[in-house]
């Protein structure tokens, strides 16, 4: 057997693949990988009623459609100290406490030791269980053969160790079943997840969805827990652009899922750290930034072309933004070319950074008063000040990026021209005024938050006949604050 694993971006050599299952109806070989494009499947179809719930190779005579179907693929690579008692417990949960049909796949990755016996014995006794032996190593490999010709309505996969309490699986798999997510995955840094492991752990998992968040833009909060689960036609349309065979492959194919706008559901999870695990840290950590850098690389190229889920291609923006956004541009651009003109006079007569921070403060109290008018609609002089200084946030922003733009700009280049140190601000002011405007819509002038702290007006002159009680209204009436700030 051969132990070689294909490198990432190279097309994966054609694993020799054996299998061994119970016979059942709910058990056949998974085949050879589908196509590697596939159009996105839309939302999930209502499903039929379910037979009974239990291994797949039985069934309930009779039932209408096509019933609902789980497979959890177990990884396995020299796993044979704990591969019998981990698949025992895990049938038996699953018999016991999950209400739908499921099928366990044993994919054993080119193991060298017993793993493989006790995989086919498994599969002979107990039934919904069956084994799959790749003549390759890589967990990436064994989920895209399985995954890639599965039958069944979702797909999911395990560690061997069963680190994660079983007890979470139910909520993974039915957001996906009702077809509300796309993908779902088990979380240990959600607020909610109870994790037991060493520090050394902790840290380097910590810092792995750290780098995601901050240099991939990911809104995921754990990428490496091994407990994750997808629709079938969702995984399988995205199989034909993931490139890794190893650990880096769900990773991968979460990024690409994201950036096609497919939903992602997270669980909080129990989990508690194998003491006998045996993943090479720093191979691990080293194949993973590689596998970053291509996927950003490929991002960017626009080398990667996936499906985009219908609700996305008819998603609007919210009512009012089209509005806001045009006139905070235009807001925006004349700011800009005000702060442009005001610190090449101000860097004549001073250092950049002070010439800097002084045509920031000018140009943020005009542009928060403008906007203020213009962009959010609020009139008058109510609460003016308050805004200023709520706004000054996106200020204070603005001055750290733009500062620390100017020491790293000096850094690299020092002596640089007025020119070079006016290109770096005007980048470091891109990002601030992002946040910027979603500062001031979802909090400074946030309609909600202007309603929740009512002015007192002036009571208008009444008649004395329209004072009586009878003439009284019997509800007191209310009023828009824009249309008081415009009295």
């Amino acid at each position: 057997m051969s132990n070689s694993t294909a490198l990432a971006g190279e097309p994966a050599p054609r694993a020799h693949v054996r299998e061994q299952t119970r016979p059942g109806p709910g058990n056949h070989p998974a085949g050879e990988p589908g196509p590697q494009a596939r159009p996105y499947p839309g939302p999930a179809p209502a499903p039929a009623p379910d037979p009974a719930p239990g291994p797949a190779a039985a069934p309930a005579a009779g039932s209408p459609g096509r019933s609902r179907l789980v497979e959890i693929v177990v990884p396995v690579y020299n796993e044979e100290q704990i591969l019998g008692h981990s698949v025992h417990r895990l049938h038996a949960y699953l018999t016991g406490t999950f209400p739908y049909r499921f099928r366990i796949t044993i994919a054993d990755n080119a193991s060298t030791d017993g793993t493989w016996r006790i995989a086919t014995a498994l599969a002979a006794e107990l039934p919904g269980v069956r084994a799959v032996h790749l003549d390759q190593k890589g967990r990436g490999r064994a989920l895209r053969h399985v995954w890639g010709g599965s039958d069944a309505d979702v797909v999911s996969y395990m560690d061997v160790d069963l680190s994660t309490g079983l007890d979470a699986f139910l909520p993974l798999v039915a957001p996906l079943l009702s077809g509300h997510s796309d993908l779902a995955i088990g979380s240990r840094l959600h607020r909610g997840s109870a994790v037991v492991r060493g520090p050394k752990r902790e840290f380097i998992s910590r810092t792995y969805n750290l780098m995601l968040r901050t240099t991939m833009a990911a809104r995921f909060s754990d990428a490496q827990c091994g407990f994750k689960a997808g629709r079938t036609e969702v995984v399988q349309a995205l199989l034909g652009s993931v490139e890794d065979q190893t650990w880096f492959f769900d990773t991968e194919l979460l990024l690409l899922a994201e950036r096609s706008g497919l939903r992602i559901h997270e669980v909080p999870v129990d989990w508690i750290d194998d003491p006998d695990s045996r993943v090479d840290i720093v191979r691990t950590v080293k194949d993973d930034l590689k596998g970053m850098w291509r996927v950003a690389r490929r991002t960017v190229s626009g080398a990667t072309r996936l499906p985009v889920p219908p609700r996305v291609q008819q998603a609007q923006l919210p009512p009012g933004m089209r509005r806001q956004l045009s006139s905070f541009a235009v807001i925006g651009v004349a700011s800009t070319l005000a702060y442009l003109a005001l610190y090449l006079v101000l860097r004549q007569a001073g250092p950049a950074v002070a010439a800097n921070a002084l045509a920031l403060l000018v140009t943020a109290i005009a542009n928060t008063a403008a906007n203020r008018r213009f962009t959010f609609g609020v009139t008058g002089s109510r609460d003016a000040l308050k805004h200023q200084v709520e706004g000054g946030i996106a200020f204070v922003i603005g001055l750290v990026l733009s500062t620390l733009t100017l020491a790293v700009t000096h850094a690299v280049a020092p002596g640089a021209s007025h020119l070079t140190e006016l290109g770096a601000l005007v980048r470091a002011n891109a990002l601030s005024t992002v946040v910027r405007f979603l500062l001031m819509r979802v909090w400074v002038f946030n309609p909600r938050r202007q309603q929740s702290h009512p002015q007192p007006h002036p009571a208008p002159f009444q008649s004395p006949e329209a004072q009586s009680p009878e003439a009284q209204s019997p509800e007191p009436q209310s009023y828009d604050h824009q249309e008081l700030n415009r009295r």
